[in-house]
């Protein structure tokens, strides 16, 4: 007595649907993971161009804290798209030798002081996955130049 044969494709029907269904929630849970460490990454390296940026304005003779504050928070609105209040900006003058104490005054800053400019910004205000995966986290560049 002869078996019927039965078609191969009809006992594996649905198994591509199943395999699909496991495997592409973690393929998008990866390929998302990459999209936002990529953003994390491009967003720390504008902040980072931020502080440098406010540093050369910093060291120039004629310079004040709100003019470089004003400037490195429009760069950062402008190149990442968050708001300017969200933006963090702190200026530093560590006196020169034999230079008075400025007290972080770029006003009153002499030649040879250093300038400090650090732009911090909150990572959940620019990550494109909303979530408490890195709630707290902060971006934050710095950059040091010595006055002019």
């Amino acid at each position: 007595m002869m078996c019927p044969r039965t078609n191969r494709r009809n006992r594996r029907r649905g198994a591509a649907a199943v395999e699909l269904a496991i495997v592409l929630p973690l393929f998008m849970m990866i390929v998302m993971g990459i999209v936002e460490f990529g953003r994390a990454m491009m967003v720390g390296q504008l902040v980072t161009n931020a502080a440098r940026h406010g540093s050369r304005l910093s060291i120039v003779d004629g310079a004040t804290n709100t003019s470089v504050e004003t400037a490195v928070k429009d760069f950062v609105s402008n190149s990442v798209g968050v708001g300017v209040s969200d933006i963090t900006v702190e200026i530093k003058v560590d006196p020169g030798t034999g230079n008075p104490d400025p007290n972080d005054v770029l006003a009153v800053a002499k030649s040879k002081d250093v300038c400090l400019v650090t732009v911090k910004v909150p990572y959940n205000k620019v990550a494109y996955i909303a979530g408490n995966f890195l709630a707290g986290a902060e971006l934050k560049g710095e950059c040091v130049m010595r006055h002019e």
